[in-house]
Protein backbone atom coordinates (compact mmCIF):
# COMPACT_ATOMS: atom_id res chain seq x y z
CA UNK A 1 0.00 0.00 0.00
CA UNK A 2 1.43 3.26 -1.22
CA UNK A 3 1.74 6.01 1.95
CA UNK A 4 -0.59 8.95 1.98
CA UNK A 5 2.18 11.72 0.86
CA UNK A 6 1.11 14.80 2.88
CA UNK A 7 2.59 18.38 2.70
CA UNK A 8 2.46 21.22 5.52
CA UNK A 9 1.45 24.25 5.36
CA UNK A 10 2.43 26.46 8.75
CA UNK A 11 4.29 29.56 9.12
CA UNK A 12 5.49 28.22 12.73
CA UNK A 13 8.80 26.06 12.55
CA UNK A 14 7.31 24.45 15.77
CA UNK A 15 3.90 23.66 14.45
CA UNK A 16 5.31 22.14 11.52
CA UNK A 17 8.07 20.14 13.45
CA UNK A 18 5.30 18.77 15.56
CA UNK A 19 2.46 17.70 12.96
CA UNK A 20 5.50 15.97 11.14
CA UNK A 21 6.35 14.02 14.30
CA UNK A 22 2.80 13.03 14.64
CA UNK A 23 1.87 12.52 10.97
CA UNK A 24 5.39 9.97 10.67
CA UNK A 25 4.57 7.80 13.81
CA UNK A 26 1.52 6.56 11.26
CA UNK A 27 2.67 3.91 8.86
CA UNK A 28 0.46 4.93 6.38
CA UNK A 29 1.50 8.77 6.12
CA UNK A 30 4.56 10.09 4.49
CA UNK A 31 5.39 13.78 5.18
CA UNK A 32 6.71 14.87 1.92
CA UNK A 33 7.07 18.16 2.56
CA UNK A 34 6.59 21.38 4.70
CA UNK A 35 5.88 24.83 3.76
CA UNK A 36 5.95 28.55 5.71
CA UNK A 37 3.64 30.30 3.61
CA UNK A 38 1.71 29.53 0.39
CA UNK A 39 3.79 30.92 -1.61
CA UNK A 40 6.16 28.00 -0.98
CA UNK A 41 3.48 25.73 -0.60
CA UNK A 42 2.80 26.27 -4.65
CA UNK A 43 6.51 25.98 -5.83
CA UNK A 44 6.78 22.72 -4.27
CA UNK A 45 3.05 21.74 -5.28
CA UNK A 46 4.11 22.44 -8.73
CA UNK A 47 7.30 20.09 -8.84
CA UNK A 48 5.34 17.00 -6.99
CA UNK A 49 1.29 17.42 -6.21
CA UNK A 50 0.35 15.71 -2.58
CA UNK A 51 -2.54 13.84 -1.60
CA UNK A 52 -3.36 16.17 0.90
CA UNK A 53 -2.30 19.44 2.56
CA UNK A 54 -2.85 20.64 6.20
CA UNK A 55 -3.30 24.02 6.42
CA UNK A 56 -3.06 26.47 8.67
CA UNK A 57 -4.73 29.67 8.61
CA UNK A 58 -3.33 32.92 9.49
CA UNK A 59 0.44 33.18 7.38
CA UNK A 60 2.07 35.84 5.71
CA UNK A 61 2.31 36.33 2.46
CA UNK A 62 -1.46 35.09 1.23
CA UNK A 63 -3.36 34.09 4.19
CA UNK A 64 -4.32 30.22 4.18
CA UNK A 65 -8.18 30.98 3.02
CA UNK A 66 -6.64 32.54 -0.29
CA UNK A 67 -4.94 29.93 -0.67
CA UNK A 68 -7.50 27.18 -0.44
CA UNK A 69 -9.96 28.75 -2.31
CA UNK A 70 -7.32 29.25 -4.98
CA UNK A 71 -6.72 25.21 -4.65
CA UNK A 72 -10.52 24.93 -5.14
CA UNK A 73 -11.42 26.60 -7.69
CA UNK A 74 -8.67 25.71 -9.60
CA UNK A 75 -6.70 21.98 -8.79
CA UNK A 76 -8.60 20.76 -6.05
CA UNK A 77 -6.65 18.60 -3.44
CA UNK A 78 -7.55 16.86 -0.17
CA UNK A 79 -7.14 19.98 2.40
CA UNK A 80 -7.39 19.69 6.52
CA UNK A 81 -7.22 23.12 8.18
CA UNK A 82 -4.99 22.69 11.40
CA UNK A 83 -5.44 25.78 13.36
CA UNK A 84 -5.61 27.67 16.45
CA UNK A 85 -8.49 29.54 14.42
CA UNK A 86 -10.97 26.29 14.72
CA UNK A 87 -11.64 27.42 18.52
CA UNK A 88 -11.53 31.21 18.23
CA UNK A 89 -12.42 32.07 15.38
CA UNK A 90 -15.15 29.89 13.96
CA UNK A 91 -17.09 31.61 11.08
CA UNK A 92 -13.37 31.52 9.91
CA UNK A 93 -13.32 27.69 9.82
CA UNK A 94 -17.12 27.83 8.61
CA UNK A 95 -15.55 29.67 5.37
CA UNK A 96 -12.77 26.82 5.45
CA UNK A 97 -15.18 24.49 4.51
CA UNK A 98 -17.48 26.90 2.33
CA UNK A 99 -14.32 26.81 0.09
CA UNK A 100 -13.56 23.46 0.52
CA UNK A 101 -11.78 21.88 3.42
CA UNK A 102 -12.34 18.55 3.93
CA UNK A 103 -11.69 18.91 7.59
CA UNK A 104 -10.81 21.14 10.76
CA UNK A 105 -8.90 19.89 13.54
CA UNK A 106 -7.63 22.32 16.26
CA UNK A 107 -4.07 22.77 16.76
CA UNK A 108 -2.61 20.73 19.31
CA UNK A 109 -1.52 21.89 22.48
CA UNK A 110 2.29 20.72 23.54
CA UNK A 111 1.63 21.49 27.03
CA UNK A 112 -1.15 18.79 27.43
CA UNK A 113 -0.41 15.44 27.19
CA UNK A 114 -3.56 13.84 27.01
CA UNK A 115 -4.27 16.14 24.47
CA UNK A 116 -1.25 15.26 22.34
CA UNK A 117 -2.44 12.13 22.19
CA UNK A 118 -5.73 12.65 20.98
CA UNK A 119 -4.83 15.46 18.68
CA UNK A 120 -2.15 12.59 17.31
CA UNK A 121 -5.41 10.15 16.53
CA UNK A 122 -7.29 13.11 15.27
CA UNK A 123 -5.27 14.73 12.92
CA UNK A 124 -3.74 11.06 11.63
CA UNK A 125 -7.40 9.89 11.12
CA UNK A 126 -8.57 13.19 9.41
CA UNK A 127 -5.70 12.62 6.98
CA UNK A 128 -6.31 9.06 6.18
CA UNK A 129 -10.54 10.32 5.47
CA UNK A 130 -9.21 13.16 3.19
CA UNK A 131 -7.11 10.73 1.38
CA UNK A 132 -10.36 9.33 0.70
CA UNK A 133 -12.53 12.50 -0.24
CA UNK A 134 -14.61 12.97 -3.24
CA UNK A 135 -12.68 17.01 -4.31
CA UNK A 136 -14.64 18.74 -6.62
CA UNK A 137 -14.26 22.30 -8.01
CA UNK A 138 -16.08 24.60 -5.41
CA UNK A 139 -18.81 26.94 -6.95
CA UNK A 140 -17.94 29.78 -4.74
CA UNK A 141 -21.00 32.14 -5.95
CA UNK A 142 -23.94 30.32 -5.01
CA UNK A 143 -26.47 33.04 -3.90
CA UNK A 144 -27.85 33.92 -0.35
CA UNK A 145 -30.57 32.10 0.66
CA UNK A 146 -33.70 33.81 2.97
CA UNK A 147 -35.46 32.25 5.26
CA UNK A 148 -38.05 33.31 7.37
CA UNK A 149 -38.02 33.81 10.70
CA UNK A 150 -39.62 30.69 12.87
CA UNK A 151 -40.30 29.91 16.54
CA UNK A 152 -39.81 26.80 18.21
CA UNK A 153 -42.58 24.62 20.78
CA UNK A 154 -40.48 26.81 23.49
CA UNK A 155 -42.24 29.82 22.96
CA UNK A 156 -45.44 28.60 24.42
CA UNK A 157 -44.72 25.00 25.89
CA UNK A 158 -42.99 25.05 29.11
CA UNK A 159 -39.72 23.14 29.73
CA UNK A 160 -41.17 21.22 32.72
CA UNK A 161 -41.22 17.58 32.76
CA UNK A 162 -43.24 14.87 34.27
CA UNK A 163 -41.35 12.32 36.21
CA UNK A 164 -43.20 8.95 35.59
CA UNK A 165 -41.82 7.32 32.61
CA UNK A 166 -45.43 6.83 30.23
CA UNK A 167 -45.54 5.44 26.84
CA UNK A 168 -44.69 7.67 24.15
CA UNK A 169 -44.86 7.61 20.43
CA UNK A 170 -43.05 10.78 19.70
CA UNK A 171 -41.10 10.29 16.95
CA UNK A 172 -36.99 11.23 17.13
CA UNK A 173 -34.74 11.40 14.55
CA UNK A 174 -31.17 10.63 15.44
CA UNK A 175 -27.99 11.56 12.99
CA UNK A 176 -24.36 10.85 12.42
CA UNK A 177 -22.04 12.26 10.44
CA UNK A 178 -18.10 12.60 9.37
CA UNK A 179 -16.25 13.44 7.13
CA UNK A 180 -18.77 15.48 4.79
CA UNK A 181 -21.13 15.69 6.92
CA UNK A 182 -21.02 19.90 6.99
CA UNK A 183 -22.10 19.54 3.72
CA UNK A 184 -24.93 17.01 4.09
CA UNK A 185 -26.42 18.01 7.08
CA UNK A 186 -27.17 21.15 5.02
CA UNK A 187 -29.06 19.59 2.39
CA UNK A 188 -30.55 16.99 4.65
CA UNK A 189 -32.14 19.97 7.53
CA UNK A 190 -32.84 22.64 4.48
CA UNK A 191 -35.52 20.04 3.08
CA UNK A 192 -37.52 19.64 6.40
CA UNK A 193 -40.95 20.76 6.88
CA UNK A 194 -41.33 23.33 10.14
CA UNK A 195 -43.11 20.36 11.72
CA UNK A 196 -40.77 17.56 11.54
CA UNK A 197 -40.08 15.45 14.59
CA UNK A 198 -36.97 16.70 16.91
CA UNK A 199 -33.77 15.38 15.81
CA UNK A 200 -30.44 14.82 17.32
CA UNK A 201 -27.47 15.19 15.54
CA UNK A 202 -23.67 14.34 16.02
CA UNK A 203 -21.32 15.33 13.72
CA UNK A 204 -17.54 15.12 14.10
CA UNK A 205 -16.17 18.83 15.29
CA UNK A 206 -13.94 20.63 17.20
CA UNK A 207 -15.10 22.37 19.74
CA UNK A 208 -16.29 25.53 19.72
CA UNK A 209 -17.16 25.17 16.35
CA UNK A 210 -20.52 23.56 16.43
CA UNK A 211 -22.44 26.49 18.19
CA UNK A 212 -21.22 28.33 14.90
CA UNK A 213 -22.10 25.85 12.34
CA UNK A 214 -25.77 25.14 14.25
CA UNK A 215 -26.39 29.01 13.90
CA UNK A 216 -25.49 28.93 10.20
CA UNK A 217 -28.07 25.75 9.65
CA UNK A 218 -30.31 27.77 11.18
CA UNK A 219 -30.05 30.98 9.74
CA UNK A 220 -30.39 28.41 6.72
CA UNK A 221 -33.42 26.08 8.01
CA UNK A 222 -36.78 26.30 8.26
CA UNK A 223 -36.34 24.17 11.57
CA UNK A 224 -34.38 25.79 14.74
CA UNK A 225 -30.87 24.53 14.75
CA UNK A 226 -28.57 24.78 17.85
CA UNK A 227 -25.65 23.57 19.79
CA UNK A 228 -27.13 21.10 22.49
CA UNK A 229 -27.39 22.36 25.88
CA UNK A 230 -27.17 19.63 28.88
CA UNK A 231 -31.35 19.13 29.26
CA UNK A 232 -32.46 20.61 26.22
CA UNK A 233 -36.05 19.27 25.05
CA UNK A 234 -36.08 17.45 21.68
CA UNK A 235 -38.90 19.23 20.35
CA UNK A 236 -40.78 19.06 16.65
CA UNK A 237 -39.35 21.56 14.41
CA UNK A 238 -35.51 21.62 15.78
CA UNK A 239 -32.96 19.55 15.46
CA UNK A 240 -30.05 19.71 18.30
CA UNK A 241 -26.16 19.14 17.45
CA UNK A 242 -23.90 17.74 20.07
CA UNK A 243 -20.97 20.20 21.26
CA UNK A 244 -17.97 19.49 19.82
CA UNK A 245 -15.59 17.44 22.74
CA UNK A 246 -18.64 16.44 24.39
CA UNK A 247 -20.77 13.18 23.97
CA UNK A 248 -24.69 13.70 23.44
CA UNK A 249 -27.31 10.95 24.72
CA UNK A 250 -30.57 11.09 24.64
CA UNK A 251 -33.03 10.62 27.24
CA UNK A 252 -36.48 10.22 28.26
CA UNK A 253 -38.65 11.52 31.47
CA UNK A 254 -42.44 10.86 31.03
CA UNK A 255 -42.73 11.20 27.45
CA UNK A 256 -40.72 13.63 26.67
CA UNK A 257 -37.10 13.23 25.30
CA UNK A 258 -33.71 15.25 26.37
CA UNK A 259 -30.45 15.06 25.73
CA UNK A 260 -27.56 14.96 28.05
CA UNK A 261 -23.99 16.21 27.57
CA UNK A 262 -21.32 14.03 28.88
CA UNK A 263 -17.24 14.15 28.77
CA UNK A 264 -15.24 10.82 28.78
CA UNK A 265 -12.83 8.88 27.00
CA UNK A 266 -12.95 8.40 23.10
CA UNK A 267 -15.57 6.32 21.78
CA UNK A 268 -14.34 4.62 18.35
CA UNK A 269 -11.84 7.32 18.50
CA UNK A 270 -14.18 10.24 18.72
CA UNK A 271 -16.10 12.72 21.12
CA UNK A 272 -18.31 13.37 20.33
CA UNK A 273 -19.26 9.95 18.98
CA UNK A 274 -22.20 8.88 17.27
CA UNK A 275 -22.25 5.16 18.78
CA UNK A 276 -22.99 7.01 21.99
CA UNK A 277 -26.08 8.83 20.73
CA UNK A 278 -27.46 5.73 18.53
CA UNK A 279 -27.19 3.52 21.71
CA UNK A 280 -28.97 5.91 23.62
CA UNK A 281 -31.74 6.45 21.54
CA UNK A 282 -31.97 2.62 21.32
CA UNK A 283 -32.60 2.64 24.53
CA UNK A 284 -34.76 5.33 25.45
CA UNK A 285 -36.68 6.10 22.05
CA UNK A 286 -36.81 2.27 20.70
CA UNK A 287 -39.13 1.73 17.51
CA UNK A 288 -40.12 5.51 17.82
CA UNK A 289 -36.97 6.16 16.55
CA UNK A 290 -35.16 7.09 12.99
CA UNK A 291 -31.69 6.42 12.76
CA UNK A 292 -29.52 8.43 9.59
CA UNK A 293 -26.25 7.31 9.11
CA UNK A 294 -24.07 9.82 6.72
CA UNK A 295 -20.73 10.46 5.24
CA UNK A 296 -17.93 9.81 7.17
CA UNK A 297 -14.43 7.76 7.74
CA UNK A 298 -14.18 4.90 10.01
CA UNK A 299 -16.94 2.91 11.56
CA UNK A 300 -18.40 5.19 14.29
CA UNK A 301 -22.40 4.64 14.39
CA UNK A 302 -21.94 1.34 12.57
CA UNK A 303 -23.21 -0.61 15.73
CA UNK A 304 -25.31 1.55 17.29
CA UNK A 305 -27.37 1.59 14.13
CA UNK A 306 -27.68 -1.91 14.38
CA UNK A 307 -28.82 -1.84 18.19
CA UNK A 308 -31.09 1.44 16.62
CA UNK A 309 -32.31 -1.21 14.11
CA UNK A 310 -32.96 -4.34 16.42
CA UNK A 311 -34.61 -1.87 18.90
CA UNK A 312 -37.47 -1.28 16.14
CA UNK A 313 -36.00 1.88 14.46
CA UNK A 314 -36.42 2.86 10.95
CA UNK A 315 -32.47 3.03 9.88
CA UNK A 316 -31.18 4.95 6.82
CA UNK A 317 -27.36 4.78 5.34
CA UNK A 318 -26.70 7.78 2.56
CA UNK A 319 -25.49 5.60 -0.89
CA UNK A 320 -22.13 5.34 -1.94
CA UNK A 321 -22.24 7.57 -4.68
CA UNK A 322 -23.46 11.21 -2.63
CA UNK A 323 -20.77 10.60 0.20
CA UNK A 324 -17.70 12.42 0.13
CA UNK A 325 -16.07 9.40 2.05
CA UNK A 326 -18.20 6.04 1.83
CA UNK A 327 -17.14 4.94 5.33
CA UNK A 328 -19.34 4.73 8.11
CA UNK A 329 -22.47 4.07 6.16
CA UNK A 330 -20.57 1.72 4.45
CA UNK A 331 -19.49 -0.06 7.41
CA UNK A 332 -23.33 0.19 8.51
CA UNK A 333 -24.69 -1.70 5.62
CA UNK A 334 -22.48 -4.39 5.92
CA UNK A 335 -23.51 -4.88 9.92
CA UNK A 336 -26.80 -5.39 8.07
CA UNK A 337 -28.12 -2.55 10.44
CA UNK A 338 -29.59 -0.41 7.35
CA UNK A 339 -33.15 -0.98 6.04
CA UNK A 340 -32.47 1.51 3.49
CA UNK A 341 -29.62 2.70 1.36
CA UNK A 342 -30.50 6.23 -0.09
CA UNK A 343 -29.04 9.01 -1.59
CA UNK A 344 -28.63 12.34 0.52
CA UNK A 345 -31.74 13.98 -1.25
CA UNK A 346 -33.37 11.15 -0.74
CA UNK A 347 -33.11 10.74 2.64
CA UNK A 348 -35.12 14.01 4.19
CA UNK A 349 -38.54 13.13 2.43
CA UNK A 350 -38.22 9.45 3.73
CA UNK A 351 -37.70 11.11 7.55
CA UNK A 352 -39.88 13.50 7.37
CA UNK A 353 -43.28 11.27 5.79
CA UNK A 354 -42.95 8.43 8.52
Amino acid sequence: MNKIKVLIVDDSAVVRQTLTLILESDPYIEVMGTAADPIFAIKKIIKEVPDVITLDIEMPRMDGLTFLRKIMSQHPIPVVVISSLTSESTETGLKALEYGAVEIITKPQLNTRQFLEESKIRICDAIKAASLARIKRKNLHTPKITVEPKYSADAVISGSQPKSMIETTDIVVAVGASTGGTDALQVFLQAMPPDVPGIVIVQHMPEHFTRSFANRLNDLCRISVKEAENGDSVLRGRALIAPGNHHMLLKRSGAKYYVEIKDGPLVNRHRPSVDVLFRSTAKYAGKNAIGVIMTGMGDDGAKGLLEMKEAGAHTIAQDEKTCVVFGMPNEAIKLGAADKILPLEHIAPVVYKR
